[in-house]
Order: structure tokens, then sequence, then C-alpha cells
């Protein structure tokens, strides 16, 4: 995306280096610190979606709902947003909810010190876990103050960074847990944004899995609008309606007057509760 999450050029940089139901409970199982509470039931979305760096208009997503998209991609917050969200307001997420939209929230936190390039917000081994808390309660109230409910999922955006590297590989968990333990103690799922080659593997291979997310948004740009076809991990991970496929990116497209350059997404995993 032109300006997705950091800018077009960072994220190229970074790379270098269908229908809705409602399913309790599904996709919790590796959540642990979920396990003690009784949680609404979880909005799932199964079908196209797509992410654009900043909210479109009210009269574009009238537009633009013509059954090809039936999900959108919000960047409720986080220092590295990348794009300002003057259309982004509780107002605007009740009324593409009540159009049949789902929406997906998608929150820009710390990003690692071993990350190329440079990002208002980074975290060190020091102060991984403070950041991550303070993170995790900034992205619930974002998302709250939106209309989006206690059972939402908040997606943690990690850009491309490089994962040999022990000491920041083991930050970025300690970040990702504080993170999820405050969406957990607010009933907000947990999901995460990142790239088969790096930010994504190192959640989807870490050997202990406490307190990491439920859901994985993976970044693969094959072009396959698929979920399961091209899936890189072990089968029996991220299953029961816990997946999402960034499948192909800076797509222009036209739906009647509205131009919008999107991130085409494969869904079968958590949206935003709302209404």
């Amino acid at each position: 995306m032109s300006s997705h999450r950091h800018s077009k050029k960072r994220r190229y940089v970074a790379w270098a280096a269908a229908g809705a139901a409602v399913v309790a409970g599904a996709g919790i199982a590796a959540q642990t610190s979920m396990a003690a509470t009784t949680w609404p039931a979880q909005r799932t979305f199964t079908g196209r979606a797509f992410d654009a760096c900043a909210a479109p208009s009210l009269s574009a997503m009238k537009a633009w709902h013509t059954g090809f998209y039936g999900a959108a991609a919000v960047y409720v917050g986080g220092k590295n947003r990348g794009c300002a969200q003057p259309n982004l307001t509780a107002s605007w997420v009740k009324s593409v909810s009540a159009l049949g939209w789902k929406l997906v929230p998608l929150y820009v936190g710390a990003q690692p010190s071993c990350q190329t390039g440079s990002s208002p917000e980074k975290m060190t081994a020091s102060t991984a876990a403070s950041l991550g808390a303070k993170d995790g309660a900034d992205a619930v109230a974002k998302a709250a103050a939106l209309g989006m409910k206690a059972g939402s999922p908040v997606y943690l955006d990690m850009e491309s960074y490089d994962v040999t590297n022990k000491a920041c590989n083991d930050a970025v968990l300690t970040y990702v847990r504080a993170f999820d333990k405050t969406l957990h103690a607010k009933t907000y799922r947990t999901g995460y944004y990142g790239f088969t080659s790096s930010s994504a593997t190192a959640i989807a291979t870490a050997s202990d899995k406490t307190d990491l997310p439920g859901n994985l948004w993976y970044a693969l740009w094959d072009k396959n609008n698929t979920t399961t076809a091209d899936w890189p991990w072990g089968a029996t991970q991220f299953t029961n309606h816990s997946r999402a496929h960034q499948y192909m990116v800076n797509s222009k497209e036209t739906r009647g007057a509205y131009t919008i350059t999107v991130d085409r997404d494969a869904w079968d995993a958590p949206v935003a509760i709302t209404g």
C-alpha cells in the first residue's frame, strides 16, 4: 500500500530482507490467559477483505459494497500508524456496519529495534513489556471509542525484521505477550499481522505459545485468494476461523465513482463486534 503502516518504500524494503458467521469460542485455544473468562461469541467473517491506509469515506464504502469485498481493515491507532484517519469515527463505524460491512481493527504499535528504517516508537529489551502493556491498553481504548465492543479482535501490526537476531526477536515476543495480556484482561481477542518471511514466522514457530495471538494474518503476496493452500506452517495451527492472508498489494480499483488503492485479503477470522 502506498503509505500503509509506514510507507511503500519501507514495506518493500522490509519484504526484501464470502459470508459472516458467529462462532462461540473459535480460535482461542492458544490464548491461555482467556481460559478463566466468559467471552462474548466471536464474530467471524469468511470471504474477501481489503485494507487501505486511510478509511474511505462513507460514500466510497457505499459504492464499494458490491459483494466483491465483505470486510475492511481499519487502522484504529498506534504511534506508527501511517495515515491520518479523518473518516474513522464512531459514526462511520456504525454507518458502514449498517451497510453490512465487517470491520477489522488494526493497531500499528512499537516496532523492533533491529528493523530497517526509523519508526516513531521502537521497543528494546528493557521497554518491551511496559510498551506492550501501554499499547495494548491504548488499542482497546481506541477500538472501544469507535464502537468496537468487547469480544472484538485487535490485530497488532508487526512489520518485517531480522528474526535471526535472538535478542531482537525475544523483545518482540515479550512485547506481543504484554500487548495480548492487556487485551485479554479487557475481554478483547488478539490477532497479529506479519510477514511469512519474518514477523509472522516468529509467532507461528515460537516454542512457547503462552499469551501469543490466537489469530494470524499473514502477508504472502502470491495473488492466491486462500488461507489454506499456501499456509506455510503446520496444518493444525490457527484452525477454526483463525487465519487471514494478505495476498496482493497496491491494487488500484474503481467502484462507482471511487478509486482506492487497496491490499487484498482472504479472510477466515474474527472481525469487530459492532452495533
